[in-house]
């Protein structure tokens, strides 16, 4: 009766919760879209991505044109000043007004070809003199042309061209990196929910059985043809039988509470994972595979990306061990006047030129001491490029392999399970009639449990590969088309 009790309450409060919550039975299919969808690690791969493309687009305004505007309306100085009295031959202080305005328009233009700068400007300023003996004067640059340029060999906007586009590129390989990866936790979640529900249904098959076998077993001990040892064998299966439900209830809990967090639904969400049953039947080659990684994967992007930085800071160690300079040019009108409208009337020319140079002649060895190190650190980072690449291609040989093998583990434990279920069907019903004894059933639950288990593990270790190898090449290999073929559209709906 007692036993009774219990599966009735059980009964209700799972039908007072069926009321009280939204059920969803997903797929694995349908777990991972709406993780790709709405989770908050979705959220977060995508704003990571934005935050490479707004770098990228500051990079490429970076090499446009640049129009500003600079102005000082209004700049009053009222001060006590030094000035020379001739009169008196000595130095007096006298108080001073003075107000200036100025504006400019400045245009500059990077060069990528040699690392310098185009500039362009055109100003106009007002310097008025206040008091007694008032005076006003305005002076004008309608135009002025200049270039600057360094002159030590060594181009940032050059090293900055072949780096930025390589970045972006990396960061898009990385936002679909980042959906695989999420495929695979969400894979794992959702195989944590399955293994807690199949821990329930065996729990509630055991105490169901367990309560019928106790009670078979106390009418066999009344008249004889069961020994007190298997009686209480019987009842210690049963009350372990109730302990295991519970805990199973628990995991079930908490693995189903773990799920909504993940895919951001809230607490009076149910969700029930079905298990699929279909695989895609793939046999990927291993050759294919490490061919599209190398073309898919970020990682090669970042090691490309690794040695031009390399390369980037040898060159700008050399450049810095010799001559060191820069030129400036300026060509320009320039006028000035006591009015207005006189200050653009016949301007003038305006020249500079300059040539600054710095020679070392003794530093001790420091210029080439940084040039030493900055070469030797690039060796050590092409060595150990080389090594990552060797252990990058025999971890997509090994995976391609353990998946190749986990398709027919799937299916040896399938029918593993099958066999065991029918396994344990006959034990019950052999020690119905008497035919066996409580060890043998037993043992034969204990055989079907652990089937149960291995073959839903195979199934979790079959698709952990299977998006494992997916983010590893970015290469959809049951479509077999790249991930990253429709980019725009996979942003737009991520």
């Amino acid at each position: 009766m007692r036993v009774k009790h219990i599966i009735i309450s059980l009964l209700m409060f799972t039908a007072f919760s069926a009321n009280s919550q939204e059920i969803k039975r997903l797929t694995l299919e349908d777990v991972i879209d709406i993780a790709s969808r709405q989770s908050l690690d979705a959220f977060r791969n995508k704003n990571m991505y934005l935050s490479s493309y707004w770098e990228f687009r500051y990079f490429k305004a970076d090499r446009l044109p640049t129009l500003n505007i600079e102005a000082t309306p209004l700049d009053y100085n009222r001060s006590m000043q030094k000035v020379y009295n001739y009169d008196e031959n000595r130095d007096e202080y006298k108080s001073r007004e003075d107000l200036s305005s100025e504006v400019a328009v400045l245009l500059n233009q990077n060069v990528g070809l040699t690392g310098g700068r185009i500039f362009a400007r055109s100003e106009l300023n007002m310097s008025e003199k206040l008091g007694a003996d008032r005076i006003s004067s305005f002076s004008s640059t309608p135009f002025s042309l200049g270039y600057s340029q360094n002159i030590n060999g060594y181009n940032s906007l050059k090293w900055t061209a072949k780096i930025e586009p390589l970045k972006f590129e990396k960061a898009k390989k990385n936002f679909i990196q980042a959906k695989e990866e999420l495929a695979i936790k969400a894979t794992r979640r959702f195989f944590d929910l399955v293994d807690a529900q199949i821990e329930v249904n065996i729990a509630t098959t055991n105490l169901a059985n367990a309560d019928t076998l106790y009670k078979i077993g106390t009418g066999r001990f009344q008249v004889g043809t069961v020994t007190q040892d298997e009686l209480l064998n019987l009842e210690l299966g049963f009350m372990n039988a109730q302990l295991a439900l519970t805990r199973a209830n628990l995991g079930l809990e908490r693995a189903r509470a773990q799920l909504n967090s993940f895919l951001g639904y809230d607490k009076n969400t149910k969700i029930e994972c079905l298990v699929p049953t279909e695989l895609p039947g793939l046999n990927i080659n291993a050759e294919e595979a490490i061919a599209a990684a190398f073309n898919n994967n970020p990682e090669i992007l970042n090691q490309q990306q690794r040695l031009i930085e390399e390369d980037r800071r040898v060159k700008q160690a050399k450049s810095q061990s010799g001559i060191n300079g820069e030129l400036y040019a300026l060509y320009g009108l320039n006028q000035n006047a006591e009015e207005l409208g006189l200050v653009y009337k016949d301007p003038l020319d305006r020249q500079r030129f300059q040539l600054g140079v710095n020679i070392p002649v003794l530093d001790w060895g420091r210029r080439k001491g940084r040039l030493e190190m900055a070469e030797s650190n690039r060796e050590v980072v092409r060595i150990s490029i080389n090594q990552e690449k060797i252990d990058f291609e025999q971890n997509i040989i090994m995976n391609v392999m353990e998946f190749n093998l986990q398709a027919d583990q799937v299916l040896s434990r399938a029918k593993a399970d099958t066999i065991a279920q029918l396994g344990y069907d006959v034990t019950q019903q052999r020690f119905l009639i008497g035919k066996v004894d409580v060890t043998k059933l037993n043992l034969a639950r204990n055989d079907q449990e652990t089937a149960r288990r291995a073959y839903i593990n195979a199934l979790r270790t079959y698709w952990n590969y299977y998006f494992t190898i997916r983010e590893l090449t970015l290469f959809d290999f049951d479509q077999k088309i790249s991930l990253s073929e429709d980019f725009d559209r996979l942003v737009n709906t991520y």
